[in-house]
């Protein structure tokens, strides 16, 4: 079972991917366009990483206000989502991705990556952390009742 998580935003997709047994994620690509509404390219090399991955599955981050309301990025996301079904035929779980940019930032701060190069890889970190959330909850009855999923 590999699952894929995506950091969907208005001009890259960071793309993780899973290890074969769900436990850990990892970082894979950054697929990016020249505009916010040019996504064949994108839904076609998400499509080639699905394949060559053999993934089952898709994690989404859904980028919530911090007040758990849904705003424009949001909206994007869900109809981002209903896109990735169509076309891939494969389940979208939706995850909350509040301060995932954030937290790759940090991330990358600390590993004293510079400043101009943290962008090449901001995206790429925050889809790592969307999936491994989704995979720690999965496997975690307890959380998996609290149900993070919308």
């Amino acid at each position: 079972m590999r699952v894929m998580g995506l950091d969907f935003g208005s001009k890259t997709v960071g793309v993780a991917i899973s290890d074969p047994l769900g436990i850990t994620a990892q970082p894979i690509e950054i697929v990016r366009r020249k505009s916010e509404n040019k996504l064949r390219q994108t839904l076609a090399r998400l499509e080639e990483l699905i394949k060559e991955y053999q993934v089952t599955q898709l994690v989404l981050g859904l980028p919530k206000n911090m007040n758990n309301t849904l705003g424009e990025r949001a909206e994007k996301s869900l109809e981002f989502k209903e896109m990735l079904e169509r076309r891939t035929g494969l389940p979208v779980v939706m995850w909350d991705e509040r301060l995932t940019t954030v937290e790759a930032n940090r991330t990358l701060m600390e590993g004293n990556v510079r400043r101009e190069n943290r962008g090449r890889y901001v995206d790429a970190i925050a889809a790592v952390l969307i999936l491994q959330g989704y995979l720690d909850c999965i496997r975690t009855p307890e959380a998996a009742k609290l149900g993070n999923e919308e």
